[in-house]
């Protein structure tokens, strides 16, 4: 069996999985069109005249970013192009079908879910690993739900109380996530300010701080916190989330997100940078079992039930 079926033989797991995983297998039939394109000696431009393509659309088929995945008989003739083995052009169709099949997060509406966001959704629900860094609140995965809905509430003040109820149930959702048999490994570091920011009341933070703690014992959790007096602390300016994809030939992506947008960087020079960033800040904080006292300390000092 040659290289190439040999990697194609580790995608079919990818058609038993129980739940979909649309944003993971555009991006793998994209990964493996462009594979089997480089292989049959086309560059992508002359691939796109061949087939009378634009160059644009070649691009995002290969780059799975597109919110639906490439047309069957767009696949199909690129496939043809490329001389691709029956073996491996079945096994990239039955992939294809299945990324047309929606993610549960692609049943909320476009005003909780725009596009920048269901493609971040989508990508964690993918991940192997998971790094994070947040300055401001505690990580969306690792949020109760009353801690949520202070956030909402703090964010969108006149949101009406459906549409907050809404999005508190789709961020609960998504923490489900690291609770399934193949979690991720997630790796958080947080500004120590996070925790000392009141948001809905003291009991609200004396709960998601029980739940930090009880999260960070997990195994594939990883709490770290960057504390106040680390004065030169190389922390980026706004929240990071960098992932992982294990093996799968797929770059790593970094997230970045704004007040209505995001930006999402695949480019490996871009992304090492953040790489070297966030393991340089993890150097800075507090080790994993020094991170938990302080976050028991938090807790019992500063929100002590009453």
């Amino acid at each position: 069996m040659s290289a190439e079926l040999h990697r194609i033989s580790r995608l079919e797991p990818y058609l038993e999985r129980p739940e979909p995983a649309p944003t993971l297998l555009k991006m793998l039939v994209g990964v493996q069109l462009a594979g089997f394109r480089e292989d049959a000696g086309y560059a992508q431009d002359q691939a796109a005249r061949s087939l009378g393509f634009s160059a644009a659309k070649l691009s995002r088929i290969e780059s799975g970013k597109s919110r639906r995945p490439p047309a069957e008989a767009d696949v199909r003739a690129l496939l043809r192009l490329y001389r691709t083995d029956d073996y491996e052009a079945s096994v990239l169709l039955k992939l294809l079908r299945r990324a047309g099949e929606p993610g549960w997060w692609q049943r909320y509406d476009k005003r909780l879910m725009p596009e920048w966001f269901d493609r971040l959704v989508g990508l964690q629900e993918a991940a192997a690993a998971i790094r994070t860094f947040e300055i401001q609140y505690v990580p969306g995965l690792l949020q109760t739900p009353a801690y949520t809905e202070a956030v909402v509430q703090r964010g969108l003040p006149t949101a009406p109380a459906a549409e907050v109820r809404r999005r508190v149930e789709l961020r609960t959702r998504r923490s489900l996530l690291l609770h399934k048999a193949d979690a991720p490994q997630l790796w958080a570091v947080i500004d120590e300010s996070v925790l000392l920011r009141v948001l809905g009341s003291r009991d609200i933070m004396r709960e998601q701080l029980a739940h930090l703690i009880d999260m960070a014992r997990r195994p594939h959790v990883t709490v770290q916190v960057v504390p106040l007096d680390v004065t030169n602390a190389s922390a980026p300016a706004i929240p990071v989330t960098y992932l992982r994809f294990g093996g799968l030939d797929l770059p790593d992506v970094v997230y970045l997100e704004h007040i209505r947008s995001a930006n999402f960087l695949e480019d490996r020079d871009e992304t090492e940078e953040y790489r070297v960033a966030l393991d340089r800040l993890a150097d800075e904080a507090l080790t994993p079992r020094e991170s938990l006292e302080l976050l028991r300390e938090t807790m019992e000092s500063r929100y002590a039930a009453r």
